[in-house]
């Protein structure tokens, strides 16, 4: 029965990505950024659950991968073609050689999040290098990353900031990021802790005192600067042990 428990979880993952989906399609950002929430949640426990029990299996690894397709790839793409929609790109004529499908040309950039995301995931099903760190920044950062755009731009309301994530040459930089660093080479150290000691685990718990402390001073706006921060001290951390 046990063995059940971690693949349970992971369908929730997918459930909650699914209403995400939902939620995005209907420009309800807030109700799309509090399913995926879960779904990370979930897809964090099922893995957790799956060591604890001692029942890790290929269907796990696989039926994980393909819930996070939608979770923490097809939800984040979306929301950036959402945000590409939002803000009215002036730079394409709004006539019928534009529009495909119902759809503008342009704002289905954002689906490339998607396609790299995809692309990650199936790579770290192969690879085995990443046990004791990530290569490249994992799908659910990266969602987080984006689904904090329009959570900003909802309970932060600032003209300037406002402004800046509504810049189509903004969001195409920020696109171009996320496929980037999601399949990059780069080495990212993971939350898993061997052990409790300071020592052994002083990046960690560096980066999440300051994950902390930014969520407190700077709330959703943080998150982007969080992630930037964990790649930077990924890097740092990588130099240092070198």
């Amino acid at each position: 029965m046990k063995q059940y428990i971690p693949n349970a979880l992971t369908l929730l993952n997918l459930f909650c990505g699914s209403i995400a989906v939902i939620y995005v399609l209907n420009d309800n950002f807030v109700g799309a950024a509090l399913f995926v929430f879960l779904g990370i949640f979930f897809d964090f426990f099922d893995g957790f659950a799956a060591r604890a029990l001692n029942v890790q299996s290929e269907l796990g690894l696989q039926l994980d991968s393909l819930a996070d397709v939608v979770t923490s790839g097809l939800v984040p793409g979306l929301v950036m073609y959402k945000l590409f929609q939002i803000a009215e790109l002036d730079w394409v004529e709004r006539d019928s050689a534009d529009i495909l499908f119902g759809v503008t040309t342009f704002s289905i950039i954002g689906l490339a999040i998607t396609l790299a995301s995809a692309y990650r995931l199936a790579k770290f099903n192969i690879d085995t290098e990443q046990q004791s760190y990530f290569k490249g920044l994992p799908t659910p950062a990266n969602a987080l990353l984006i689904i904090s755009l329009p959570l900003i731009l909802e309970f932060q309301n600032n003209d300037t900031i406002n402004g800046i994530i509504l810049n189509k040459w903004f969001l195409i930089g920020v696109t171009i990021f996320s496929c980037w660093i999601l399949n990059s080479n780069i080495k990212l150290f993971t939350l898993k802790f061997k052990d409790y000691s300071f020592k052994t685990n002083a990046t960690r718990y560096i980066f999440i005192i300051l994950c902390v402390v930014l969520l407190i001073v700077l709330h959703f706006a943080a998150i982007p600067v969080i992630i930037l921060l964990y790649i930077a001290m990924s890097v740092l951390d990588n130099l240092t042990s070198k």
